[in-house]
């Protein structure tokens, strides 16, 4: 299939051509050509007052749900949700049913992938049914495709289990990541613990539980020399400490989530379950130094941390509502209207170039003669958040009638064109 491109602003910050207004034509999943203006025969054409071409974007900590959660989302929908989200790489957890925590489970979803519009990468769990007790067959996933290794949703509570998961990874310079939370600490709370939490009578958890994590996580990965990454990060204290062990040459990087940039703990007055997610909404206080943090570099990505859940994990009280939010599709849009002033070239970086880097993806740029790994988007057009608006199988998300600055057009992967 060919696409030209017409007068798109290249967003690559490994690229030459960065920040110029050109006409690209891809070809056969390559990109042909790169001109001022281009007048070649192509199957479909793309234009636009605003578009920008960037290389293609990684989320790195998604749920699929396949297999065991199918009901929830489906390999298929989950993929149709991230081209939608411009996303063209994807890693997901492995809570699924059962857990990806051997070759056959990874090789399922390395073998599934090929059929999808996106990549799609397992996470292998660092132990066995991530419970946390006894290590999973790591190496042998590795080979079978898996990227990197996380207990996904039930971050390692053991120091123990930790540590010889760390070591164990650096035989083949592996990675591990990591939702900080002690889960001993606040262990029945629902929320942030605060004012909010007090006036709306719900068990809170402290942030402290956070905190603990990431000063031990640190202190293990410097005593093992190893590599490990921060997901959902929500905490000041948090950041300083990851920020002073970047300081100090570990090899620690981290990422937050796109909600905990735009809402807080004060938008749970309605018990929106929609709201109820993993880490928990912070204050604003907490919410505005996440937001310096992107801003001065101290967090390297975002991760959407897409959960999507069916209608009946939803709709009860708010006690018993599952944790989690759909986060694909309107990634990007929520960046850009959580924060305005960050240019694009920065949030490529978070989006794409640093993801890459960070876990062994293959390096994306906009020249020619370069596959196409890329992404479409247009940052002065409007995203419309409606209930018809998902590709993902699940509607959970808190931005249903909202209108978000920023919006994507689609992305080529290779011989695979998903353009809307």
């Amino acid at each position: 299939m060919n696409v030209l491109i017409q007068q798109v602003t290249i967003a690559d910050p490994l690229s030459p051509l960065q920040g110029k207004k050109q006409d690209v034509y891809i070809e056969s999943g390559i990109i042909k050509d790169i001109q001022d203006s281009l007048d070649l025969p192509a199957s479909q054409v793309v234009s636009g007052h605003d578009l920008h071409i960037s290389p293609g974007w990684v989320d790195l900590f998604a749920h699929f749900g396949d297999p065991g959660y199918e009901f929830k989302e489906t390999l298929e929908t989950g993929a149709a949700a991230a081209a939608a989200g411009g996303f063209t790489d994807v890693l997901v957890v492995p809570n699924t049913q059962p857990v990806t925590d051997n070759k056959t489970q990874a090789a399922y979803i390395s073998r599934r992938s090929a059929q999808l519009p996106v990549n799609v990468y397992p996470i292998g769990a660092i132990s066995k049914n991530a419970e946390g007790k006894d290590l999973a067959e790591m190496y042998d996933m590795r080979t079978a495709g898996a990227i990197a290794f996380s207990d996904g949703f039930h971050p390692v509570q053991s120091s123990g289990v930790l540590l010889k998961a760390l070591q164990y990874v650096k035989a083949f310079d592996g990675i591990l990541i990591q939702i900080p939370d002690d889960r001993s600490v606040g262990a029945s709370g629902l929320m942030h613990e605060g004012i909010v939490s007090t006036q709306l009578g719900l068990p809170g958890k402290p942030m402290m539980a956070e905190e603990l994590l990431v000063a031990r996580d640190i202190k293990l990965a410097r005593y093992a020399e190893s590599r490990l990454h921060f997901t959902g990060v929500t905490s000041p204290k948090s950041l300083e400490y990851i920020r002073r062990a970047k300081e100090a040459g570990l090899s620690i990087t981290c990422s937050v989530a796109p909600y905990h940039l735009f809402f807080t703990d004060e938008d749970l007055k309605q018990y929106d379950t929609n709201l109820k997610v993993y880490p928990h909404l912070r204050t604003s206080v907490e919410r505005d130094a996440l937001r310096k943090a992107v801003a001065d570099g101290t967090v390297d990505c975002i991760a959407s941390h897409h959960r999507p859940h069916e209608f009946d994990s939803k709709v009860l009280e708010f006690e018993y509502a599952k944790y989690g939010m759909t986060g694909l599709e309107t990634c990007y849009a929520v960046l850009k209207t959580a924060m305005p002033s960050v240019p694009d070239t920065r949030w490529v970086e978070m989006l794409s170039v640093q993801p890459r880097k960070i876990f062994g993806l293959p390096p994306c740029t906009i020249q020619k003669g370069a596959p196409a790994h890329v992404t479409i988007f247009d940052p002065s057009q409007q995203t419309i958040v409606t209930d018809d608006f998902f590709r993902s199988k699940s509607r959970n998300s808190a931005f249903i009638g909202k209108t978000l600055a920023g919006k994507v057009k689609g992305v080529i992967n290779g011989e695979k064109v998903t353009i809307h």
